[in-house]
């Protein structure tokens, strides 16, 4: 089976996540899209936001330990990776690698992105199983971070 690379970027601000209706599939994602010949995952998802959005954006950093030297230079971690099953058009694979990120600056995003609590994303119908479980999931993580 064929297996193409993918970035994906949720974002968040103020206890809302940015979502849009993908006319492909049907239903509601996060930015992001396949990753260029030469592109790292990061750079792919930095350029997907912008081209899909217009907005510029932070990653929440993973990191363990960042090397930055002559020979090693570290990369933004995925704050996930996922192999997706993608059925059309013609059945194949994506290795997702998926971030978290921060707006840069308080503007609105290119239509038809939307900000949702994440409450009102929950209650969306038109969602992948997967997609409403790592929402469920920065539900979570976000109330940790904001009661810290």
């Amino acid at each position: 089976m064929k297996r193409e690379f993918t970035a994906t970027v949720y974002i968040i601000r103020e206890n809302k996540i940015l979502l849009h209706p993908h006319k492909k599939h049907g239903k509601w994602l996060p930015p992001g899209g396949h990753i260029e010949a030469n592109e790292t995952p990061p750079m792919a998802a930095r350029r997907e936001v912008m081209e899909e959005t217009g907005l510029e954006i932070n990653f929440i950093y993973q990191e363990q330990l960042w090397i930055s030297s002559e020979l090693a230079n570290s990369l933004e971690r995925p704050y996930m990776c996922l192999l997706e099953n993608i059925k059309q058009p013609t059945p194949h694979q994506h290795i997702d690698f998926i971030y978290l990120a921060l707006v840069k600056e308080n503007k609105p995003p290119l239509h038809p992105f939307k900000w949702f609590t994440f409450e009102e994303a929950l209650r969306l119908t038109n969602i992948y199983p997967d997609t409403l479980d790592t929402i469920k999931h920065l539900e979570k993580v976000c109330a940790q971070l904001v009661s810290a």
